[in-house]
Formats: C-alpha cells, sequence, structure tokens
C-alpha cells in the first residue's frame, strides 16, 4: 500500500517520550508512530481487514 506524507506537530516532551518508546523497541520513529496508529485503529474496531479475493 503506498503511504501518504504528511506534517505533524506534537509538544516536545511527547515527542521525546515516542522516541525513546521507539528506541526501546528497536523502532525508528516513524515505525513507532505507524505501530501506535495501527495498534490504536484495531483497539477501537476501525481497523477493516480486506477482503480476500
Amino acid at each position: 500500500m503506498p503511504k501518504k506524507k504528511f506534517v505533524l506537530r506534537v509538544d516536545e516532551e511527547t515527542m521525546k517520550l515516542v522516541e525513546k518508546w521507539a528506541a526501546d523497541e528497536f523502532r525508528s520513529v516513524n515505525g513507532q508512530l505507524e505501530w501506535m496508529i495501527s495498534k490504536v485503529l484495531k483497539e477501537e474496531g476501525r481497523w477493516k481487514k480486506k477482503k480476500e479475493e
């Protein structure tokens, strides 16, 4: 799936926490944010699986 670029503004403390978490998980910050977003989408029942063809 192609990825869409966008600008994200977060406060400095939040960014430090995300950077630390990413490092602890051996991920890039971008990878960590993608993982966090997909995790919450799944937990909230908003993640729809694609139908198999």
